[in-house]
């Protein structure tokens, strides 16, 4: 467990302040809670996606030394952490200065904001700080009565596949979901007709039968949690791994919009009336330390930050856009000739070698792409009886980027294992067909030439 400390009459005092003032500019949240924590234990919650209880696994302990390595040799340097929850939880660090802890509370501001109004993140479990908690003690009491090894060892399998999801479902579910409640009526109504169908027998065997999933199918860990023969445990382990996955999603597919957002804020906040002259300096060398980049490179604070304000010349309606768009979407949008030419990461598109790769239009695309599908491949599953044998066939959508072989074949055998038959994957690299199929222990990889 993390220890944490409630912040001192000081700094209770900044926070009120910096959230009425952030309230008055337009921003709407939930409640904020913030607690203090060592930098150690900041690097701990990290390396568990931000919450101070998950279940174990060594991935977190090689992610906490990763991190640990890098405040060690002062590689990096982690100001703060924010959960998106009802209330939202952030953690400041306890030796920044009162300067660096104004900024981190203003800049939870925007977070908090974001999290609350953009639209990929009114699907997501308000309530995910005890949900994780809640997983946490299912999964160590799982170890407890089937072996820590065998769960250990199925879990790891399960965690190489959480990406194998459908980013743009749960909005679409949640969107259906409230318009069948719009069409229905009252609150009073729409109860009476849940317990009516609840009452009725043949949906409580429906219920017991399942619905079976449907195919083709880009949720190929739901596929599998519902369709593999498991035991009960190993099916909740799925459904665990699966929830706490999609919770990420929307935070993977607006990472470069959301931390542009809290940096605009900030800024504003801050400068707005809440530093003292002492510190604007400091301030001002730390805001421009978070967002500095090399030509050709992209940090997605100064790059988000950037292209808020470049919106913002364009007279655009930045809270319309924050409630709107994911990272793709955004810089599609709002990424022109006029952005390009003035911003770092696009100089190399305005060399003579640049210009004869197709210039800042070419690279814009390639942003898009890489960011699109939550920056992960597309997976989709096409067929669950290939060739009449009950053998799965996926496809990987190809946008011009390869797969690295190597990591889609341990991936492949973590399916097979888990459907125990053969699983094939078509994909391309450098140009022709390959179809990588899998038993579970090995891959064999077969080569055909591009149609």
């Amino acid at each position: 467990m993390i220890t944490t400390h409630p912040l001192d009459e000081g700094l209770r005092t900044d926070a009120a302040r910096i959230e009425a003032a952030a309230r008055a500019r337009g921003l709407s949240f939930f409640e904020l809670v913030f607690e203090m924590v060592e930098p150690s234990a900041v690097n701990a919650l990290c390396a568990l996606g931000g919450f101070p209880l998950r279940y174990p696994s060594w991935r977190f302990g090689m992610e906490y030394d990763r991190l640990e390595k890098g405040r060690h040799y002062g590689l990096s340097k982690i100001y703060e952490l924010v959960i998106n929850n009802d209330p939202v939880h952030a953690y400041l660090v306890s030796t920044n200065s009162r300067m660096e802890q104004k900024l981190v509370m203003a800049h939870v501001c925007g977070h908090a904001d974001f999290f609350a109004n953009n639209a990929w993140f009114a699907p997501t479990d308000r309530h995910m700080l005890g949900r994780m908690a809640e997983h946490a003690a299912w999964v160590r009491d799982c170890m407890e009565r089937h072996g820590q090894e065998p769960v250990e060892r199925f879990l790891d399998s399960i965690l190489s596949l959480d990406t194998l999801l459908d980013p743009f479902a749960p909005l679409s579910e949640h969107l259906q979901a409230r318009a069948r409640d719009e069409e229905r009526g009252s609150a009073v109504e729409r109860a009476r007709r849940s317990l009516d169908a609840a009452m009725a027998p043949e949906n409580s065997e429906r219920r017991t039968r399942g619905a079976r999933p449907r195919v083709p199918s880009h949720d190929v860990l739901g596929f599998l949690g519902q369709r593999c023969e498991l035991e009960d445990w190993q099916r909740e382990l799925i459904r665990i791994v699966r929830a706490e996955a999609l919770y990420f999603v929307p935070q993977r597919m607006t990472k470069i919009m959301n931390e542009g957002w809290a940096c605009l804020w900030h800024s504003r906040l801050l400068t707005g009336g809440l530093l003292e002259a002492s510190e604007i300096v400091d301030f001002a060398d730390c805001h421009s330390g978070a967002t500095a980049t090399r030509p050709g490179q992209l940090n997605p604070y100064q790059f988000g930050l950037d292209l808020w304000r470049h919106a913002e010349r364009r007279q655009l309606d930045l809270f319309r856009l924050r409630r709107a768009h994911h990272d793709a979407s955004w810089v599609d949008e709002l990424v022109d000739e006029e952005f390009a030419a003035r911003h770092p990461l696009f100089a190399p598109a305005f060399t003579p070698e640049g210009q004869a790769q197709g210039g800042w239009k070419t690279l814009k695309d390639r942003i898009v792409r890489d960011l699109a599908w939550a920056g992960t491949p597309r997976i989709e599953l096409v067929d669950d009886n290939h060739k009449g044998a009950g053998e799965l066939l996926l496809q990987h959508h190809h946008d011009g980027r390869d797969l690295e072989l190597a990591a889609a074949a341990e991936v492949l055998k973590s399916i097979a294992g888990l459907w125990q038959r053969r699983v094939h994957l078509a994909t391309q690299e450098q140009g022709q067909h390959r179809v990588l199929s899998s038993d579970g222990s090995e891959v064999r990889v077969e080569r055909e030439a591009a149609a």
